[in-house]
């Protein structure tokens, strides 16, 4: 593991801060990516900035769960969500994470998302093409009733299942890489796919 005392930066981290940098600088490592550590500090720097303008209490999770017994408007929502695969602890695990764990994280995936549209841009695919990979390799994650650049299965995926999905992937990757590609392969996106496991009960 980095020590995070070698590279202090402009301003001194808290415990919370230190681990992120630590775990995302080693994620970063592992993709091959030059400047690990300068990298992962400004991934959390990103996500503070983020975290701020969008200020959450603690445990929100909880909270809002609490709220839906006694707000119609809260229990829509939350019954929306239910709609597109997402149970109660998974409102829990998300939205009672720090507001910037959970922004790093997302934060993270878009670097991926930007890291690999370049690639194939750089492959030499068109703007639409390369978009269309992406969207086939990761994770889109936002308001599923948005129907804006997406249709269908191919529709944004609930922040919230975000942790199942990790750990589903993660699972099926280290039991056959090959054999979860050519599933992944068959469908439009890999929301599409996602989709399709959770309505199998698989996630």
């Amino acid at each position: 593991m980095y020590s995070i005392y070698k590279y202090m930066g402009l301003f001194t981290y808290n415990k919370l801060e230190k681990e992120l940098i630590n775990f995302y600088a080693l994620e970063f490592e592992r993709q091959g990516i030059p400047n690990s550590l300068e990298f992962a500090e400004n991934l959390i720097k990103e996500a503070k900035k983020l975290a701020k303008q969008n200020p959450i209490p603690p445990n929100a999770g909880d909270l809002i769960l609490a709220k839906e017994k006694n707000d119609e408007k809260t229990h829509q929502v939350l019954e929306k969500k239910r709609k597109e695969g997402v149970k109660d602890e998974d409102i829990r695990f998300w939205w009672n994470l720090s507001n910037l764990e959970r922004f790093t994280m997302l934060k993270f995936d878009e670097i991926n998302r930007i890291a690999m549209f370049q690639i194939y841009r750089e492959k030499g695919l068109s703007v639409e093409e390369a978009n269309k990979e992406v969207r086939k390799a990761h994770p889109f994650y936002g308001d599923p009733q948005d129907t804006t650049h997406s249709q269908g299965d191919d529709r944004p995926l609930c922040e919230e299942l975000k942790e199942r999905i990790n750990i589903y992937i993660e699972k099926r990757s280290k039991e056959n890489p090959e054999a979860i590609r050519k599933e992944i392969a068959q469908f439009s996106t890999f929301n599409a796919f996602i989709r399709n496991e959770i309505r199998a009960g698989k996630i």
